[in-house]
């Protein structure tokens, strides 16, 4: 069952939350989370008004093509390399309500599996048309779509043979600057994602059907791109998996 299918919660009172529904901070077969997680109790801290308050980003800031990932890095009259896909779904609250006005951003690697940055260690080809990365802003429903195209499974120095499930990184911005979340997306069907230490730490099967699209073939362009659906769900029984905050936005 996807997230896509869970049962929506019931209406009204009120929906605790429920603190060991993210995975644990350390998780030893997650080798970076011996010297990521925390050492000490942790303290919380009060945040200010202008914390809370700003800034802001401004929405006039969002180009035409600012999520279409297919030409929005690529030089006039090409598109990037891979297989075609639309992602698109809803910003909710625990009620199932769109969530209006948020910016959300996704980065990613190319078809082939590799990012575009520096440090990059992995041998598969750049792409010199894709830039791996967009935004867009929710519509009064909660919804958003992004174009761009399957990203490719990589190796990564874990262990001696681990490798990530094909994946794309989303953050929600809510009001401010303050109010972000962030969280990764994988796609239906792939044999990789019960092979992977970091999925290995979520705590149930629920907790990782959250961050799995299904396939919607009635969002699909014939000829031409697969659809995936994905609902960010920001808090209450259904909230989706966030790597930065346990307590939702």
């Amino acid at each position: 069952m996807s997230n896509n299918e869970r049962s929506e919660p019931a209406a009204g009172g009120f929906i605790a939350r429920d603190r060991a529904w993210h995975p644990p901070a350390f998780h030893a077969p997650y080798k970076s989370t011996l010297k990521r997680s925390p050492q000490a109790a942790l303290i919380s801290l009060p945040t200010s008004l202008g914390e809370e308050t700003g800034p802001v980003f401004g929405h006039s800031l969002l180009g035409e093509h600012d999520n279409d990932l297919l030409i929005n890095f690529a030089k006039a009259g090409e598109t990037a390399i891979g297989p075609r896909i639309i992602i698109h779904g809803r910003i909710l609250d625990e009620r199932g309500r769109g969530v209006p006005g948020a910016l959300i951003e996704i980065w990613q690697a190319n078809a082939g599996g590799r990012y575009r940055h520096k440090k990059e260690g992995y041998v598969a080809a750049l792409d010199p048309n894709f830039g791996g990365c967009g935004r867009t802003i929710s519509g009064e429903d909660g919804s958003y779509v992004f174009r761009t195209v399957q990203p490719g499974p990589y190796p990564w120095p874990n262990g001696m043979n681990d490798w990530r499930p094909a994946h794309v990184h989303f953050s929600v911005f809510g009001h401010a600057f303050a109010q972000r979340l962030i969280t990764q997306m994988y796609f239906e069907g792939d044999p990789l994602i019960p092979l992977c230490p970091i999925v290995g730490s979520l705590p149930t099967t629920d907790a990782v059907e959250t961050l799995v699209a299904a396939l919607d073939k009635k969002q699909t362009l014939p000829m031409d791109a697969l659809a995936y659906k994905f609902d960010i769900v920001l808090r209450g029984r259904r909230q989706t998996l966030f790597e930065n905050r346990r307590e939702g936005l």
